[in-house]
């Protein structure tokens, strides 16, 4: 029998000695060492009722206005500032975002940049890395393909390895947005992230560290975080669907697995039909035009896999805009 579509994750106490990374203290260091680079993006706080959501206040991060399109400017720029960089400059393996991420923060910086994308990643995201005169490889159909070629590649070069998701800078970086929403307007709720490889959920859960409610979100063709808490460990899932281009890893990092063990509430699937509904939504209601990935959150509020209490301020995470909108009008 398949496991259910939402797994609530039992409380973790960790063994002696282990150390949960990144630390508030490497977030903070992080927001610091990154300011100049990146934007501080709007906090909208809504009515639910505008949404046709039965809470009383909806949070809306608009993260998708970062540089580079999406959050993972703020891991990328933050793993780039924080070491010297070679002559032969940095690659990665990425389906999209975090590749955009890395050529924008190479371009920034002045250094030479190798992406290695899988078959699926869409035209639009092959595109914005062209325009950003990184060195674009197209390799296999998923994110592990890239990913085996990309390595091989590093060991040749010499280039900073940068990894789409399983660093501790990436991950702090990425924690910057919860500190930053706390500074905004302080502590929601609760918070509902997208995952792929959980980068991002892992930064954001290791900044709140259980003062907030934070919730997984995955579609059902890519379901790293909730395949690993059925199993009770990371294991490789099979990648496909609408959102796979953003949320296409094979499998949970090894940095937020741990993390999400002690301080995610739990982990839900969404479908392609309710992720197509709620990324329109966001566009016909509040004229926000985000890739598919980043309308997991609201999709499932919509559909009602989750269901917050009627006072409760509820964060969405709405993490990316590297895609094509005239998507949006068909």
């Amino acid at each position: 029998m398949p496991p259910p579509d939402s797994l609530i994750f039992p409380e973790l106490t960790p063994e002696p000695g282990d150390e949960l990374v990144p630390s508030a203290e490497q977030i903070t260091a992080a927001a610091t060492r990154i300011a100049a680079d990146v934007r501080q993006t709007p906090l909208w706080r809504l009515p639910g009722a505008s949404l046709g959501l039965p809470v009383d206040e909806v949070w809306l991060k608009l993260e998708h206005l970062q540089v580079s399109g999406s959050f993972k400017a703020r891991g990328m720029f933050n793993r780039m500032r924080s070491q010297p960089i070679p002559d032969a400059g940095v690659l990665i393996a990425s389906g999209g975002n975090a590749g955009i991420a890395v050529a924008t923060a190479a371009r920034a910086l002045g250094v030479r940049c190798e992406v290695y994308v899988p078959g699926l990643a869409s035209a639009a995201k092959r595109l914005a890395l062209s325009a950003l005169h990184a060195r674009v490889v197209v390799v296999g159909q998923n994110y592990a393909d890239a990913l085996a070629v990309c390595e091989k590649r590093q060991q040749i070069t010499g280039a900073l390895w940068m990894h789409a998701y399983d660093q501790i800078e990436v991950l702090a970086g990425a924690g910057t947005l919860a500190r930053e929403v706390e500074q905004q307007a302080g502590l929601p709720d609760r918070v509902l992230v997208s995952v792929g490889g959980g980068g991002l959920i892992g930064g954001i859960a290791a900044w709140w560290a259980g003062r907030v409610r934070v919730e997984a979100l995955e579609p059902f063709g890519a379901p790293t975080l909730h395949a690993a808490l059925a199993a009770g460990q990371p294991v490789d899932v099979s990648v496909g669907g609408l959102a796979a281009d953003a949320l296409g890893a094979r499998r949970i990092g090894s940095l937020a697995w741990p993390l999400c063990q002690r301080w995610v509430a739990g982990a839900h699937l969404v479908g392609d039909e309710a992720i197509t509904a709620a990324q329109i939504q966001l566009w016909h209601d509040l004229r926000l035009a985000v890739e598919p990935a980043a309308a997991l959150p609201l999709a499932a509020l919509r559909s009602g896999l989750i269901q917050p209490g009627a006072h409760e301020r509820v964060l969405l995470v709405l993490c990316g805009a590297n895609f094509d909108p005239a998507t949006l009008q068909s």
